[in-house]
C-alpha cells in the first residue's frame, strides 16, 4: 500500500509505488563491484555444469539456443525497454549481442568436448589479455601474471585434451575480450538493464536457429524447457545483469582481472557438481588466481 501524504490543503496525494526494476536498480548500487562481479562468476558456472547434463537429449546447440532465448524473454519482459536509441547506443547493443551470441556457441561446443574447468581456463585467456593490455599500473600487471600462472597451472593433470575443443575454448575467449569491451560500452550508452535485455534478443536471434537445426522438437519437450529456463537465469540473467552493472562502476582492466576467479570456481563446481577431479597443481593455481583477484580488488580506486 502506498504512503499518502496530506498537504496543507488536506489534499491527499501519493506517488506511485517503486517498480521491481526500480528497486532492484537501487541494490545493485549500494553493492560493491567486486562483489557483483563474484556472485556473477559463481551463477554462470554453475549454470553451466548444469547446462551440461543437458546436453545428452538437446546438444550444445540446443542447450545455447534454450539458454539465450529464455534470458531474453525474463530480460525483455523485466526491462520493457524502448527501441528509440541513438545509432551508438544501437551499435553497442547489436555488436554485444552478436558477440555474446558467438561466445556462448564456441563455449558450449567446448564444454561438450572439454571438462569444465579446463573449458573455462582457455576461455579465460580474452580476459586476461584485457588486464593486460588495460592496465596503466605495473602492480595490475603483476596481479594479471600471477592470475597467468595460475591459469597455467589448472591445465596441468589432465591428460590429452581434445584440439577441437580448445579450439572452440579460444574462439570463445577471444569473444569474452570483446564483450568485456563492449559491454563497458553498452554501459555507456545505456540505462539500467535496456541495453542488456535488447543485447539478449540479439544474442539470442543468433543461436535459436542453430539450436533448432540441431535438436528439432526435443527442445520443446517440458522438463527440457524447464532446465533450459533454470539455466537462463543462472548463466545468463543473473550473471550478465551483475556484472554489466560493475562494468558501469570499474574499468575494463580491473574487471578483468577480478574474473580471474572465473576458471578456480569453475573447476571447483566441476568437481562438486560434476565430479571432475582435481589435480595438485590446480589446487595450487586455485590460490595463485585468488590471491590475483584479492589483489586487483583491494588495489581498484573507490572512484573507479
Amino acid at each position: 500500500m502506498a504512503v499518502m501524504n496530506v498537504d496543507g490543503a488536506g489534499a491527499p496525494s501519493a506517488g506511485p509505488p517503486p517498480s521491481p526494476t526500480a528497486l532492484a536498480g537501487r541494490a545493485f548500487g549500494a553493492v560493491p563491484p567486486p562483489a557483483l562481479v563474484l556472485v556473477g562468476i559463481v551463477s554462470v558456472q554453475v549454470g553451466s555444469a548444469l547446462a551440461k547434463h543437458l546436453f545428452g537429449a538437446v546438444g550444445s546447440f540446443g542447450t545455447v539456443a534454450l539458454r539465450l532465448f529464455f534470458a531474453a524473454a525474463v530480460l525483455l519482459a523485466a526491462w520493457r525497454p524502448s527501441l528509440r536509441m541513438g545509432r551508438r547506443a544501437w551499435t553497442a547493443v547489436l555488436g554485444y549481442g552478436v558477440v555474446l551470441g558467438v561466445m556462448n556457441l564456441c563455449f558450449y561446443m567446448a564444454l561438450a568436448r572439454l571438462p569444465l574447468g579446463i573449458a573455462v581456463t582457455t576461455e579465460f585467456l580474452g580476459p586476461l589479455a584485457v588486464a593486460l593490455g588495460g592496465s596503466r599500473r605495473w602492480l595490475d600487471a603483476l596481479w594479471a601474471l600471477l592470475a597467468g600462472g595460475g591459469v597455467a597451472l589448472l591445465t596441468e593433470g589432465r591428460g590429452d585434451l581434445d584440439l577441437v575443443g580448445l579450439l572452440f575454448a579460444l574462439a570463445a575467449g577471444a569473444c569474452w575480450g570483446l564483450y568485456i569491451l563492449l559491454g563497458a560500452a553498452l554501459g555507456r550508452h545505456t540505462t539500467e538493464g535496456n541495453g542488456l535485455a535488447l543485447a539478449m534478443a540479439v544474442a539470442a536471434l543468433v543461436a535459436v536457429p542453430f539450436g533448432v537445426v540441431d535438436s528439432g522438437t526435443a527442445l520443446v519437450t517440458p522438463w527440457v524447457l524447464l532446465a533450459g529456463l533454470g539455466v537462463a537465469l543462472l548463466s545468463s540473467v543473473v550473471p550478465y545483469s551483475l556484472e554489466l552493472e560493475a562494468l558501469r562502476r570499474i574499468p575494463p582492466h580491473v574487471f578483468g582481472i577480478l574474473m580471474s576467479l572465473e576458471p578456480a570456481t569453475a573447476a571447483l563446481i566441476g568437481l562438486v557438481v560434476l565430479g571432475e577431479s582435481l589435480h595438485w597443481s590446480q589446487w595450487v593455481a586455485v590460490l595463485c588466481v585468488m590471491a590475483a583477484s584479492a589483489g586487483a580488488t583491494r588495489g581498484a580506486r573507490p572512484e573507479a
